[in-house]
């Protein structure tokens, strides 16, 4: 396919660590660029590598046909930060990009010192919460954002992921000097065929990280008065992994629901939501969760907080969402996902329309495409 507006461009993305929701954007983007006819590389962290992580970059090499470059990029401030953005500029002079676009707090802090300002380049970041996560009252939270102040005027364009991170930003750091974007993350074609439950899937499922931030010691508290349609105990899935799974394992023994929860351990999302009738997302903070549209996506009927960018995704729909940390009110939204089921089928769907319409990854990429020539005087 060749590319839009009528050249190819070469494209640097740079992040630190390849995991969770970042990676999952920069690999979705770099693959949609790559199908448009651009030539896109990427610079992750040496030091974050596993055989998970090695796996990923293996699937993705076929669409980066820049390379992959490993770079050492520890997750606070040190010495090798005055290194790494001049490795990082010798290496865009060597592969003649047109643009440089940052990733995450480290990403975009050496993508843009890395970037000689030039009138046929572009230097563009995307925060994906990163340096939003850090205090505005600790010392390495200051030092980030008056770092952000100062970088802003090295940078051609900030995107964001959603109107949320981008007022977060605003409120941290303060309003943008250069161009600022939102362009919502999206999901793949195949991402929208429907998922049907399996014949014995629990009416519920969880799927994320064991940890409270995430919500499931209030998920446990609401789910312990809920009923299935037939009078009885209703039943939970919980797939993943973390730091807080035995305490929540207890919480369950405590509450007497231990034996109507599985916890199944971490698995693919995709699998996870045949193993429940309904998704349930009760996080106390998010950005713009990628569970939430994957969920929509399947078709199935989705629960979830008003926290960060969800509101967003449920446009429309926005006012069913659940006060974060209500464990009465999410029980009355699950104990009617089950009563009122025709109706919990019709939402989904509409949901899943939403989504379709507003968060794919072609609708992604043309946005961050047409940044990128405008960076460049080619928009």
């Amino acid at each position: 396919m060749a590319a839009t507006g009528g050249r190819s461009l070469r494209v640097l993305q740079v992040m630190r660590a390849p995991v969770g929701g970042l990676f999952r954007h920069v690999a979705d983007l770099s693959v949609e660029l790559s199908r448009r006819g651009h030539e896109v590389g990427l610079v992750v962290d040496s030091l974050a590598s596993d055989s998970q992580t090695q796996e990923k970059l293996a699937a993705l090499t076929p669409s980066l046909t820049l390379g992959v470059h490993p770079y050492v990029m520890p997750r606070l401030l040190g010495p090798g930060d005055l290194v790494v953005p001049l490795q990082l500029g010798g290496l865009g002079r060597k592969l003649r990009v047109d643009i440089l676009h940052g990733h995450g707090a480290k990403g975009g802090f050496h993508a843009r010192l890395a970037a000689r300002p030039r009138r046929d380049s572009g230097t563009l970041y995307t925060p994906h919460g990163g340096v939003l996560h850090f205090s505005t009252t600790s010392s390495s939270g200051r030092l980030f954002h008056r770092l952000e102040r100062l970088l802003m005027r090295r940078t051609s364009a900030i995107i964001f992921e959603s109107n949320y991170a981008r007022a977060t930003y605003a409120s941290a750091i303060g309003e943008p000097t250069c161009p600022a974007s939102v362009v919502h993350n999206g999901l793949r074609e195949d991402e929208f065929d429907p998922v049907t439950p399996d014949a014995d899937a629990a009416d519920f499922v969880f799927i994320g990280e064991l940890r409270r931030l995430k919500g499931v010691h209030v998920l446990l508290e609401a789910f312990a008065g809920v009923t299935n349609a037939g009078g009885e105990p209703a039943s939970l899935f919980v797939v993943g992994d973390g730091p807080d799974r035995r305490e929540f394992e207890a919480m369950a023994a405590d509450l007497g629901v231990a034996g109507r929860v599985v916890f199944a351990g971490a698995g693919p999302a995709r699998q996870a939501f045949r193993r429940g009738r309904c998704v349930v997302v009760p996080s106390l903070a998010e950005s713009l969760p990628y569970i939430v549209m994957e969920a929509a996506a399947a078709g199935l009927p989705v629960l979830a907080t008003r926290v960060g960018g969800v509101p967003e995704i449920f446009g429309p729909a926005a006012d069913r969402l659940v006060p974060a940390g209500n464990a009465e009110a999410l029980r009355k939204s699950m104990q009617r996902v089950i009563l009122e089921s025709s109706t919990a089928a019709a939402e989904a769907e509409a949901l899943r329309r939403n989504v379709e319409e507003n968060f794919s990854t072609s609708r992604m990429a043309d946005a961050i495409e047409a940044l990128y020539f405008a960076s460049i005087g080619r928009g």
